[in-house]
């Protein structure tokens, strides 16, 4: 049975993800992250989307957002990384593609997924081995979530109302953390 395309609409709710060609590192160093962030932080405001949940990884990234206008939020992941593969070339002279292919999209559309998601996109760190804690991980926004740090890219309304105290997602965190079988749940 043939994929059905993505369909974008304002309000609607979106998990974008890549990684590197042949799983190979995307991120060479704390520069490459921080050009990355702001070009999510200036093409979020442009597009009118929400970032709910993002984590950026060595070899690969997770953004979930919030489509709040009529620009499609498919936008964010081609005009970032774009840009970045662009940069990134020119940086260290690299040439050929730096992705696997074509950014992988799931439209989500309930609010267990959502939650779930959450915690998933969090954990990765911790989940692939790169922290032992994840709160030792400075590129996802689980410091807005759990109140560790003000940055702009977090709805913060979304995270109160679903977790009036942050030591709650701190806790879902870690028992998600705990229970190996919740990565595989997601099929990201």
């Amino acid at each position: 049975m043939p994929k059905r395309p993505v369909v974008y609409a304002a309000g609607q709710y979106y998990h974008f993800y890549n990684r590197g060609a042949h799983r190979l590192s995307i991120f060479r160093e704390p520069e490459n992250y921080l050009f990355v962030l702001r070009k999510v932080k200036h093409y979020s405001r442009e597009l009118n989307l929400q970032v709910i949940a993002y984590c950026l990884l060595p070899n690969h990234y997770h953004f979930f957002v919030r489509q709040g206008g009529e620009a499609p939020a498919r936008l964010l992941p081609q005009l970032v990384f774009n840009s970045y593969t662009k940069a990134y070339n020119r940086r260290y002279d690299h040439s050929g593609t730096l992705f696997e292919g074509h950014y992988k999209v799931k439209h989500v559309t309930t609010e267990a997924y959502m939650l779930n998601l959450c915690r998933y996109i969090h954990a990765n760190p911790v989940h692939h081995g790169i922290v032992t804690d994840v709160h030792d991980w400075p590129y996802s926004n689980y410091p807005e979530w759990i109140g560790d740090r003000t940055g702009a890219l977090v709805d913060r309304e979304l995270v109160t109302g679903h977790y009036p105290d942050r030591g709650q997602y701190a806790t879902a965190v870690a028992a998600y953390i705990a229970d190996p079988d919740d990565f595989d749940a997601l099929d990201c």
